[in-house]
């Protein structure tokens, strides 16, 4: 009906409300009054019908700031109208009624509630049950109905604080339900940001590592060795527009609303390894291959993750190692596939070495980038494990272990071989392909 709570300004709808509930309180009340158990004529309202009218309705207004005085007053001027003379009917208990429904829809305890409305009910009950003479079956109905609506108004306003319980709650899990999904939200988003970032970082990175390489021998050899410097350049042509091409399908990819009508190029995987180890080496890194065990098919999350570990382990020896060689080795089990990563690290070249070998770059003058960071994160999310040190011996090792699906899913091609087990063959002889260093190829 009105605010339970009682405090502070009301609006002004509110005070019209009451004022409503109030004025038909008292006509009710004043109509009670007037009626008389014996069928007379009505007649004007005593001033007695009156007092009890006003006395009652007086207090309605304040019934939820203090509910037990309404209440009292509204049961004791429903109490005296017998003895002042008047018919206690249910309309001179209108008042009463109102408080009995006014508290049972903002009492703090179901019990309390209960408790009021029974005194109410029983309070009118007595008062109105003739103390002499017979029952008749219209005092009984009469009486009957005296002490059946304040249980039926405290019933009805349970039930409508009930119902606004049950809307609140709905309301409350409407808008926890409504965070939640802005936050999984702003979860996947970031989670995607940081997906986007981690392949732009290896699609870019390997390609300008190269282009870096390239135009390092380029310039060193310009006045010596003029054919391998137009050699040199045209790689470092071709290594930059890769690197374009890639750049521009991924941010292309991103730029799409919808679903590309074209298929989309396969992810690169261990089957692409010649390819990726023969740009290197154009790139003047001497990289060896080699395999233990039975290759078997990975799946194409993994295989994608083997793929991208091995380019950007490679892509650090060739910016920070200042080395010529690295060496790729893949362990195959029954389980898991262990692929690591070492360079010789003999650390920063004299200016003898550099003068042969111009290609790497030194520890001393590149600041720490996100290589290591982004390799733990793709073996992570396909529930391997990588780590990465410097070796006791010398150098810098990356090894990361990689889960295997069930020996039983191995397919082979026409020749016997798998597609790793072929790749690997060509990558350790070096016989893949060398124009078009296709390592950064997105997905």
């Amino acid at each position: 009906m009105t605010n339970a709570g009682g405090g502070g300004p009301r609006p002004r709808g509110t005070w019209w409300r009451e004022g409503a509930i109030t004025a038909t309180a008292f006509a009710l009340c004043l109509l009670g009054g007037v009626v008389k158990d014996d069928g007379s004529t009505l007649s004007p309202p005593s001033a007695v019908a009156y007092v009890i009218a006003v006395v009652s309705c007086a207090v309605l207004p304040v019934r939820h700031r203090a509910p037990l005085a309404a209440i009292a007053v509204t049961t004791a001027s429903g109490v005296l109208a017998p003895f002042l003379g008047l018919l206690l009917s249910p309309l001179i208990a209108a008042p009463a009624v109102i408080a009995a429904y006014s508290y049972a829809l903002t009492a703090r305890t179901e019990r309390r509630a209960v408790s009021a409305v029974a005194l109410i009910s029983v309070a009118l009950l007595v008062a109105s049950t003739p103390l002499f003479g017979a029952l008749s079956w219209k005092d009984a109905s009469r009486v009957g109905a005296v002490a059946a609506f304040p249980l039926v108004a405290g019933v009805l306003g349970h039930s409508v604080r009930n119902r606004r319980a049950y809307l609140a709650a709905m309301e409350e899990r409407a808008l926890r339900a409504e965070q939640s999904r802005d936050s999984e939200a702003r979860r996947r988003v970031a989670e995607e940001r940081v997906r986007i970032a981690r392949e732009l970082h290896d699609l870019v990175a390997h390609q300008i590592t190269l282009a870096n390489a390239q135009a390092t021998v380029a310039a060193h050899l310009f006045d010596t060795r003029p054919e391998q410097t137009r050699k040199s350049l045209k790689e470092l042509v071709e290594t930059t527009s890769d690197a374009l091409d890639e750049l521009r399908a991924t941010v292309g990819l991103l730029r799409q609303s919808g679903d590309t009508a074209s298929p989309a190029e396969p992810a690169p995987g261990l089957s692409r390894l010649p390819t990726l180890l023969e740009s290197f080496r154009r790139a003047g890194l001497e990289v060896s291959a080699h395999q233990d065990g039975t290759a078997r098919p990975l799946p194409p999350g993994v295989d994608l993750t083997a793929y991208r570990i091995v380019q950007e382990a490679l892509t650090n020896v060739t910016k920070h190692a200042g080395t010529r060689s690295a060496r790729v080795r893949l362990v195959w089990s029954r389980d898991r596939v262990t692929i690591t990563v070492a360079d010789d690290g003999r650390g920063a070249r004299t200016a003898s070495t550099a003068a042969s070998a111009p290609s790497a770059s030194t520890v001393g003058d590149r600041p720490p980038g996100y290589g290591l960071i982004g390799m733990r994160e793709r073996a992570t999310a396909v529930g391997g494990h990588l780590s990465a040190g410097r070796r006791p011996e010398g150098g810098f090792l990356v090894s990361a272990q990689l889960p295997l699906p069930p020996a039983k899913d191995v397919t082979h091609g026409t020749d016997g071989t798998t597609a790793v087990e072929k790749g690997m063959a060509d990558a350790a002889t070096g016989d893949g392909r060398t124009g078009d260093a296709e390592a950064g190829d997105a997905l």
